[in-house]
């Protein structure tokens, strides 16, 4: 069964690419970005810090820093340094935030690079919305639909009883603290009058089960008064890229990565099998590779999801909802209907763009 539907309109009413959804998706997607009546700030959130991991110590205690952190919005717990928890260290983890993590958190940054994932799930998506044990049984098969999914809350605890969380991931401290800073100094440069224009690239690929996204990117061109322009092209094209703000592409690896090309709160990311396996993506390139090249924030899964469009970012959600003043981690959350098996990387609080 095919649906044929428009395109958006810019900063309103968005009318999904169905076409790409309806043999996968029983019922109609939602048909509209709603429009936001606030994002998150540092004191919707909570820092979970491992203190078994030097990272996560060093790294924590600086994020608390420099954005601010409540010290009673600070959990500090025991895990296993290593990529994957079992389901008894997980429930261990989920009881000890949901007991001491006060009632006004809606959001979580998690201060270390591993544990990424329980089992088949990511842990940010374990952690936000519980672990999903069916997705295990077969990782290719449709997951749990996502309640925050395109929605107009800035409240997700308060209103949906879920934290969504996002890691603090990098690939030493050092780096960890540059993509901190590079969050910070986001917060409000776009998306003003006068304000330098910035660039949301789209790139098509000759990788077909990978490119499947590409029926889903936004047609080129300005993007009302936001002062970004999206931007259409292919794998091959040659000219180089300056100050982007989104990048998607679809490749088991993206090489080189122009780590001039991006600005304080970019997000990329590429769709692919392992890009959320940080440590080891079973030969595909790791979304840390986004981070470690200058990008702000990232998604990638940690099993083999299949090529379900609904497990990756939804191009069009994730830019309009960034463009109305959205946090990195809310753009990210909102953007994605199944994300039990995708993991969540970057600077939560990066906002560059005012509130519309």
């Amino acid at each position: 069964m095919q649906r044929w539907c428009s395109r958006w309109v810019v900063l309103g009413l968005l009318l999904w690419a169905a076409c790409a959804w309806a043999q996968q998706t029983p019922e109609p997607p939602q048909t509209s970005v709603p429009r936001i009546a606030g994002r998150l700030t540092a004191a919707d959130v909570g820092l979970v810090i491992n203190t078994a991991d030097p990272y996560s110590v060093e790294v924590g205690e600086y994020y608390a820093a420099q954005r601010g952190i409540a010290p009673e919005h600070i959990v500090r717990v025991e895990l296993p340094v290593r990529n994957s928890l079992n389901v008894l260290e997980f429930g261990a983890l989920y009881s000890q935030v949901r007991e001491q993590m006060p009632p006004q958190v809606q959001a979580l940054a998690l201060a270390w690079t591993q544990p990424f994932a329980v089992e088949c799930n990511s842990i940010t998506s374990a952690l936000s919305l519980g672990f999903e044990p069916e997705a295990c049984r077969k990782t290719c098969a449709p997951s749990r639909a996502s309640p925050y999914f395109n929605a107009r809350t800035h409240k997700p605890f308060t209103e949906l009883g879920i934290r969504p969380s996002m890691l603090l991931a990098s690939r030493s401290v050092a780096s960890a603290k540059a993509l901190i800073d590079r969050g910070v100094a986001a917060d409000g440069k776009l998306g003003k009058l006068g304000a330098p224009s910035a660039f949301a690239v789209f790139v098509n690929t000759q990788d077909r089960a990978r490119n499947v996204r590409a029926a889903l990117f936004p047609p080129a061109g300005r993007m009302g008064q936001s002062g970004v322009a999206v931007v259409r092209r292919e794998q091959a094209d040659p000219d180089p890229l300056r100050r982007v703000v989104l990048y998607q592409t679809g490749l088991t690896r993206q090489h080189p990565i122009d780590p001039q090309q991006w600005i304080p709160g970019a997000l990329a990311d590429h769709l692919t099998s392992f890009g959320g396996q940080l440590m080891d993506g079973n030969g595909q390139m790791s979304v840390l590779e986004w981070l470690e090249a200058g990008a702000t924030a990232s998604y990638g899964t940690v099993s083999e999801p299949c090529n379900h469009l609904q497990k990756f970012p939804h191009p069009q959600v994730l830019l309009l909802h960034y463009l109305q003043g959205a946090t990195a981690l809310e753009a990210y959350w909102k953007s994605v209907a199944w994300p039990a098996q995708g993991v969540l990387v970057g600077e939560p609080l990066a906002a560059p763009f005012v509130l519309r």
